[in-house]
């Protein structure tokens, strides 16, 4: 079994029946009013992310065109140049302009809602889909594979307890919800899936259905007790999933035939609906465009030029939805690729894999206007040459988690793994006084905790088992077994294990502890 199979069938990413217009999901039973009663509404604390996946990699050079470097351009791709007296001009700028089909992320930026952040990327790209998609997915180098993605891991460090504990009433709802038939690498937490995918209803079905009462007491009936737990868990947030989206009753008219607008209005409306949901993830495919990404007798029409309408439309009606549901302050939004495309052209009308590209930012919080410079476009480049790096994505991902999700600084390394500058993108960075994540570790019985963290010489790791078998282990950020210093039955208790710094090099480990159906993990620093 593969990992994304494994990641599919394994993890806490649970699947929900489908709802409305291809997504609608049914409810398996009415939304507690005890529940509904206990939870906190929505408030300033509860920032929203959500990521739009360009899957395919997009040509950033004819999404926001260079059009100081027309001529040159002309030259090196011609077979897709854009009409020059077609470009959307953006206010202020004289030296960039959209491509003709982006009408609606256009007034977004006039009206200070959208940023263009040039030419984004990573030292040694790496063109295959897959991996290049899991580096950003993961926010590894290019030389490192690693089995969590980076929402994940903030997820796990805001909510350390999860799943044991939830949902509870400080956090009665999915900690992520990604629309799609799988949960992807970008919400795989350190030892679990830290979010769930509403998909089609045969597979959450298949999932739950058939389990018996008791477990035996081996390692395999631990797993099935989990998997138990999940499954629970998935019935509760059906629940509040439903009471969230049947809370709105007016929306918006969103554009029609438009497959990403269909995920985006179901998030706009359970983030109006009061989910407290911290991060949503949706998809649009097909920018692989190495054939007929123009039309021949007119490129501003064609495969490339669809799917940014697309994009630009459910992005406007989106932003819109929000404002007029009074949460746009709450939520940002952006896209993201897993590469760009070459400078020259191909001779089938299209593009070949790329290195750096533009990314765009969206919501009432965002700074706003363009941050980088224009690409600079040789006048010697031949078919293997691409657009240089100015910015690293994983500063905008340290941007989120220190600006918008305030992370503190001494724990941005145990989230991110590596130390990245923040970028001016959010204009309110203001935190909110009480931690979320103190609330979190509230919110269930906290099992595992060490100190000093980070270290250097030692750590003590402090843990409690509820008696029975338990088992305690180190894990590599890339997911790799270390040691396994406790596997066995213990009285239950509470217990300790010195874990010397000599033994690891510096660096970021987990540590794992499951007693019983419970399983916790410990985001720990080497220096």
């Amino acid at each position: 079994m593969n990992r994304r199979h494994f990641v599919q069938y394994t993890s806490a990413g649970v699947l929900l029946p489908a709802l409305v217009n291809g997504f609608s999901f049914r409810a398996l039973a009415h939304s507690s009013p005890v529940m509904q009663a206990l939870a906190p509404q929505a408030g300033e604390g509860d920032r929203v992310l959500v990521i739009v996946q360009l899957g395919g990699g997009n040509d950033g050079l004819n999404t926001v065109v260079p059009i100081d470097q027309y001529s040159q351009l002309n030259r090196l791709r011609s077979q897709v140049i854009l009409p020059e007296s077609q470009l959307l001009p953006l206010s202020g700028l004289d030296s960039l302009a959209l491509h003709p089909s982006m009408g609606g992320i256009r007034t977004l930026f006039d009206e200070g809602r959208a940023q263009i952040l040039q030419s984004v990327g990573y030292p040694n790209q790496n063109f295959s889909h897959f991996r290049s998609t899991d580096i950003w997915m993961t926010g590894s180098d290019a030389e490192e594979v690693l089995n969590s993605g980076w929402t994940g891991r903030y997820l796990h460090y805001e909510y350390p307890n999860f799943p044991a504990g939830y949902p509870n009433p400080t956090m009665p709802d999915p900690l992520a919800i990604e629309i799609g038939y799988s949960l992807s690498l970008t919400l795989q937490g350190p030892m679990a899936g830290m979010g769930m995918a509403i998909s089609d209803p045969s597979s959450f079905y298949n999932y739950i259905g058939g389990i018996p009462a008791p477990v035996p007491p081996t390692p395999a009936g631990e797993q099935l007790a989990y998997l138990r737990l999940v499954a629970n868990q998935s019935r509760l947030y059906g629940n509040s999933i439903t009471s969230a989206f049947s809370r709105v009753t007016r929306q918006r008219n969103y554009p029609a035939r438009n497959y990403l607008a269909d995920q985006l209005k179901i998030v706009a409306r359970l983030i109006a609906g009061g989910l407290r949901t911290r991060v949503y993830l949706v998809h649009i495919d097909g920018f692989d465009t190495h054939a007929n990404q123009v039309d021949p007798a007119d490129h501003s029409k064609g495969q490339h030029a669809s799917l940014l309408t697309l994009l630009s439309n459910a992005l406007a009606a989106f932003q819109a939805d929000l404002r007029e549901q009074g949460v746009a302050d709450r939520v940002l939004t952006m896209t993201v690729s897993e590469f760009g495309r070459r400078i020259i052209a191909n001779n089938s009308l299209g593009t070949d894999h790329g290195a750096a590209a533009p990314l765009l930012l969206f919501g009432d919080a965002v700074q706003g206007g363009v941050l980088g410079s224009n690409p600079v476009i040789p006048a010697s480049a031949d078919a293997e040459d691409n657009i240089p790096m100015q910015f690293d994505f994983r500063s905008v991902y340290a941007t989120v988690l220190r600006d918008w999700f305030c992370v503190p600084e001494p724990d941005m390394q145990g989230v991110i793994l590596h130390n990245f500058p923040s970028l001016p993108l959010v204009r309110v960075s203001t935190c909110v006084p009480d931690s979320v994540r103190e609330l979190n570790q509230q919110a269930g019985q906290l099992l595992l905790v060490n100190y000093p963290n980070p270290f250097t010489d030692e750590t003590r790791i402090a843990f409690e088992s509820a008696g029975g078998q338990t088992l305690l282990q180190v894990f590599s950020s890339a997911g790799k077994l270390l040691m396994t210093p406790v596997s066995g039955d213990l009285p239950a208790g509470d217990y300790s294990w010195t874990l010397m710094g000599a033994e690891l090099a510096p660096g970021a480990y987990y540590c794992r502890l499951q007693t019983g159906s419970l399983q916790q993990v410990r985001a720990m620093i080497r220096q």
